[in-house]
């Protein structure tokens, strides 16, 4: 992928030039000496660490063209792979740093590591920053999010941009590579105002400004099967949103026990008429509480997100794949997409009344001239496999496949289909199970 080529460079090159500002402060005469080599490998680890620490913050900063580029899922999964990677080198950073500062006055780690923090400026702060990022990166592991209310998790991950403002303040007052080095700290400076601002202005600013411009509130619930709901909400100009069918936004409801969350729904039937809707199977504390609330109630978005949509094509012919309430955001697509455009549906559920909004997309699909499936019935029964995708969809091989459903049902099917030719660019999905 193209974007994802780009993204590797810059953050190699970014690597590069954060090496750069650190390799001319090694002499051979400090690293043959007492603890120098400790101390070099200490420096290189803390700016590396810190710098894969700033881009794990912008991979998460919310800019529109990213993500719609890459989708959100992309992002956080890049997001997640470097993190480890982040508290490694950090914490290599303090273990070495320690160690060279040790062995350079030829003492002990733990008396060096208490001199540290009580006599050096901005140290104690330093490992207060270390910890909250440890503490941010093991609670990110899927088994032990699990067992966390999702308010501790997410007061816990705000806490990293204090950590990250802990450790910039550390490194312009303590680092060696930005004393005397004014073009160095220019550089770090700026990569930080950098990513300051990619938050402040997509993470907070952006949304506020969406949610006081169109002042939206809930106008009905409506009930679409049992344990699936539609929500309508209504505003202020929403055809000015720059939403298309297949995209998502985080919407946060201002009631009582929800306002702290800010949760992704896919919209299922794109503004019109100052209205919109969003398509909900009950499948947790969030999603079941949306059935209970009263019209009126406020809604704050951020958004809208993710690479789910008619622009990812490469061809005008798709074929829109849905399991359950994946179906919402195929539902959006199909008003969407360009009017030329060949589409066969596939629609999955274990019984007809889990073909979510089987009625619209079945009008919508007969609207354009498509061609709809559906397959009802257990795995064992109805399986998915390369056979029966052929024999449903013949030409799957020159087609676009888009496929929205649980992440085991989306693994399976997108490995089926490519044994059937179709080329990865042509698979396009979004996962919220991150």
């Amino acid at each position: 992928m193209m974007w994802g080529r780009i993204f590797r460079t810059l953050t190699l090159l970014g690597a590069i030039i954060t090496m750069g500002l650190v390799l001319p402060t090694l002499s051979p005469h400090e690293l043959v000496a007492p603890g120098g080599l400790a101390t070099a490998i200490g420096r290189l680890t803390g700016m590396l660490g810190t710098y894969l620490l700033l881009v794990t913050v912008l991979l998460v900063g919310r800019i529109p063209s990213v993500e719609r580029a890459l989708g959100q899922d992309t992002l956080v999964r890049w997001h997640r792979r470097l993190g480890p990677w982040v508290i490694i080198l950090l914490v290599a950073h303090a273990l070495f740093i320690t160690l060279g500062y040790a062995q350079g006055i030829k003492t002990g780690m733990a008396h060096e590591f208490a001199t540290l923090v009580t006599h050096f400026p901005g140290m104690l702060g330093a490992v207060v920053g270390l910890g909250l990022i440890i503490v941010a990166g093991v609670t990110s592991y899927r088994n032990v999010r699990k067992r966390m209310r999702y308010e501790t998790w997410w007061t816990i991950h705000l806490y990293t941009y204090l950590a990250a403002a802990i450790a910039f303040s550390h490194q312009l007052s303590n680092g060696t590579p930005f004393l005397g080095h004014p073009l160095a700290r220019v550089y770090w400076i700026s990569l930080w105002l950098l990513t300051a601002g990619v938050v402040l202005c997509y993470r907070f600013g952006l949304p506020t400004v969406r949610s006081l411009s169109h002042r939206l509130r809930v106008a009905r619930v409506e009930q679409e099967s049992p344990g699936v709901i539609s929500l309508v909400v209504r505003g202020h100009h929403l055809e000015r949103l720059p939403i298309v069918g297949g995209q998502f936004m985080n919407f946060r409801f201002l009631t009582r026990g929800l306002w702290w969350r800010a949760h992704p729904y896919s919209v299922s039937a794109l503004p019109g008429g100052n209205e919109m809707r969003i398509t909900v199977k009950a499948a947790g504390e969030h999603s079941s509480a949306l059935a209970r609330l009263a019209p009126g109630t406020a809604v704050a978005i951020e958004g809208p997100y993710g690479a789910f949509t008619r622009y990812a094509r490469d061809t005008d012919r798709v074929l829109l794949v849905a399991a359950g309430v994946g179906a919402t955001p195929v539902r959006a697509m199909l008003e969407d997409l360009p009017r030329h455009v060949d589409v066969v549906v596939l629609l999955r559920g274990s019984s007809a009344r889990d073909l979510v909004l089987r009625d619209e997309i079945t009008e919508l699909v007969g609207v354009r001239g498509g061609r709809l499936h559906e397959i009802v019935g257990s795995r064992a029964e109805q399986p998915l496999d390369a056979g029966h995708l052929k024999r449903l969809v013949p030409d799957i091989a020159g087609r676009d496949l888009y496929v929205c459903g649980p992440s085991g049902f989306m693994k399976q099917l997108i490995a089926q289909a490519r044994l059937l030719g179709v080329h990865n660019e042509r698979i396009h999905h979004e996962d919220f199970e991150f």
